[in-house]
């Protein structure tokens, strides 16, 4: 069975939300929280609630330790590009006080993405294992992976998307694996969901479809193409999607070891990192797919700055 889910916070204890200036309601009908999952319940019980909300959170997949220890192999390398403060220990992921250089940090982290150490850590044998089960055969874990640090009071978050944007060139049975590296409680601005959106994902894309016909193939999967909002973005305005979808924002605690799996149609979006002992948001995003399913080409393709993706 599911874990319960979790204790309500009161209106005092739940932070001031915020994404791109605008603060997220705190009324029921609007926030909650996520529901988590114990992974034990089984493979197939994990794919019907994930077909029913969009999303499975599973509590404690990865080993807590392990997946601690990994955080601190990165942040020990992005040391010599001034991310972490010096003589504090890397696994703590504590901010410099000087500004770096984002896209200098950014180019080491797709070099970190090409080691053997970050692959072994997305192919980790309970990983590929879960992952053939869950997609009913051979699972494909894509050569493009992103790697993402959000450093505390940043105004950078990512707006309101679902996936499926930004992988038209292949099958739309695709698996998003969201992995936070480290504890990201709700203050530091991990993933919320839209509830229910997977449903308006889909109606949004099939819409899409039935709207641009006349694109060509390119600009058809291309998340910049002429009839798009910039980036692909559904919006930057989370309270007013709540609203306009009378549906609510969903957040959570997660915790070092915890695994997302969720829908390439479920809306999700980032908020700003309020951490107040200036730790650095950490995460991963890797997508699986069935090997026998249309692979997006794209994907094929080591992340880096010029994808165009």
């Amino acid at each position: 069975m599911s874990v319960s889910a979790q204790t309500t916070q009161s209106s005092e204890e739940t932070p001031a939300l915020t994404a791109n200036g605008k603060i997220l309601s705190t009324a029921p009908d609007r926030f909650g929280y996520l529901t988590p999952t114990d992974p034990a319940i089984g493979v197939g019980a994990i794919r019907r609630l994930y077909e029913e909300n969009g999303y499975v959170w599973l509590k404690g997949f990865l080993p807590r330790n392990d997946v601690i220890e990994f955080r601190g192999w990165v942040f020990g390398h992005l040391a010599s590009v001034g991310l972490i403060e010096q003589g504090t220990d890397p696994r703590e992921g504590i901010a410099g006080a000087a500004v770096t250089d984002n896209r200098a940090v950014d180019r080491y982290l797709m070099s970190l993405v090409r080691s053997v150490a970050y692959e072994g850590f997305c192919a980790q044998p309970r990983m590929a294992r879960f992952m053939d089960e869950f997609l009913s055969g051979i699972s494909y874990l894509h050569k493009r992976k992103i790697m993402r640090h959000v450093r505390p009071g940043t105004t950078t978050v990512t707006p309101a998307h679902y996936d499926l944007v930004y992988l038209r060139g292949g099958t739309s049975r695709v698996v998003t694996t969201w992995i936070p590296l480290g504890d990201i409680p709700v203050e530091m601005g991990g993933l919320v969901y839209l509830e229910g959106s997977h449903t308006i994902g889909l109606r949004m894309e099939r819409e899409f479809s039935e709207q641009n016909g006349d694109l060509s193939p390119e600009e058809r999967i291309s998340a910049y193409n002429r009839n798009m909002t910039e980036g692909g973005w559904v919006s930057k305005d989370l309270p007013d999607m709540a609203e306009r979808f009378n549906t609510r924002w969903l957040a959570a605690d997660y915790q070092a070891g915890d695994i997302m799996l969720h829908s390439p149609f479920m809306i999700h979006a980032s908020t700003t990192n309020q951490d107040r002992s200036q730790r650095l948001r950490l995460s991963t995003d890797i997508r699986y797919q069935n090997v026998n399913d249309e692979i997006d080409a794209r994907w094929n393709n080591h992340w880096s700055l010029d994808d165009m993706l």
